[in-house]
């Protein structure tokens, strides 16, 4: 139920994201002189439609996978009145980046809203002010537990909070390993809290270097502000963004430093190699891994990790897209630029190899990563 549920959940903030993107390509449209045709949530076949006053077409479609805008004369060499094509490059930049725009001011509405409440640090020096920050600490939370393992053993599940361990109070994730691998071997009670009532329980933790306790830990710790909550808002989504832009390039580096060390005679190379494009599949989610796994997490842990991530997704659509990516806005208005640059003439067939090429080899790397995300999700 608690997937279903996160599923549900899930492709309902999808959608809501990309059709706020969406309307940013709608309204800059407009305002320059392009006639908008259409526009849809959910992605065709049409389940119903309706022309409404401005002339445009309202549709809902069956496929609840996002959200589109149908412009007129769409192709870059289109030139009747009211055709994007007949736009100027200002005016195309502005069309094709205000769904950007638009993503990034939802994230800064986001994270300003959760600092007044306490937005979720995940990152090293995350922005906030000094004289206008409370620290709130959350306790020790188990994530999973391994089955056959000493937590699982003792009747431990997912969601307790791990008050003490042996004689030990435990205030952090890291003070819990520790004392765990202090007692290895040794049997120890162990008090947590579940659904607001505490128990005890004995915990025979193994005697090894690694997993003596046997669970995924997790602790929160949020950043709560009140005068300061816009300028919270407004920086956090630009270190995220760089944060994000980050671990893009590592992903890439690590893909293609992993596909080139496999095609070393060296047995150790290849294995350095197969560990740096194993970090680059564990690194990315599809939409199977996000409604699948990562939503019903959030759902489970509240509502506030449920906005964070709708917070997070829509800077990273935002990142993306500016991105030189054949298919997306960034890569139309990358070819649009490069061809005006070189003073030759995008026709519509070229234009349609190139962003149709770019399409398919993006929904190839989908495939690919869909079906790791399935594997993961079964295992």
């Amino acid at each position: 139920m608690e997937l279903i549920f996160g599923i549900i959940l899930g492709l309902i903030v999808l959608v809501l994201l990309v059709v706020v993107h969406e309307l940013g390509h709608a309204i800059v449209a407009r305002r320059n002189g392009v006639v908008v045709e259409e526009f849809g949530i959910g992605f065709p076949p049409r389940a119903w439609g309706k022309k409404l006053k401005n002339g445009i077409l309202f549709s809902l479609n069956w496929l609840p996978l996002g959200g589109f805008v149908k412009l007129q004369g769409e192709h870059d060499s289109a030139h009747k009145k009211g055709d994007y094509g007949a736009a100027t490059f200002w005016q195309k930049t502005k069309i094709l980046f205000a769904g950007v725009v638009m993503n990034w001011l939802i994230a800064v509405i986001i994270f300003t809203g959760l600092a007044l409440v306490g937005i979720p640090k995940i990152v090293e020096n995350q922005f906030s002010v000094p004289s206008d920050t409370t620290l709130i600490t959350k306790p020790v939370t188990i994530g999973s537990v391994v089955a056959d393992y000493p937590a699982a053993k003792a009747g431990l599940q997912s969601g307790d909070t791990i008050i003490s361990l042996g004689s030990e109070t435990i205030d952090t994730s890291q003070e819990l390993i520790d004392v765990s691998k202090s007692l290895k071997g040794e049997t120890v009670p162990v008090v947590y809290e579940r659904d607001g009532v505490k128990s005890r329980a004995n915990v025979a933790l193994r005697d090894a270097d690694t997993s003596v306790f046997g669970a995924t830990l997790g602790q929160q710790q949020a950043i709560r502000a009140t005068w300061s909550a816009p300028l919270v808002g407004i920086a956090t989504t630009g270190q995220f963004t760089w944060v994000t832009l980050q671990g893009l390039g590592q992903l890439v580096t690590d893909l293609f430093s992993g596909l080139f060390l496999q095609l070393s005679p060296n047995q150790e190379t290849r294995e350095t190699g197969s560990e740096n494009l194993d970090r680059a599949a564990n690194s990315v989610a599809g939409p199977v891994g996000i409604l699948g796994v990562i939503f019903p997490a959030a759902g489970q842990a509240g509502a506030t990790q449920v906005v964070f991530l709708a917070g997070i997704i829509s800077l990273t659509l935002a990142v993306m897209n500016t991105l030189p990516i054949p298919a997306l806005d960034g890569g139309r208005w990358f070819v649009t630029a490069l061809f005006k640059l070189l003073k030759r003439p995008l026709t519509k067939d070229r234009e349609e190899k190139i962003q149709g090429t770019g399409f398919l080899v993006l929904m190839g790397l989908i495939v690919i990563i869909t079906i790791g995300d399935v594997a993961k999700l079964f295992s």
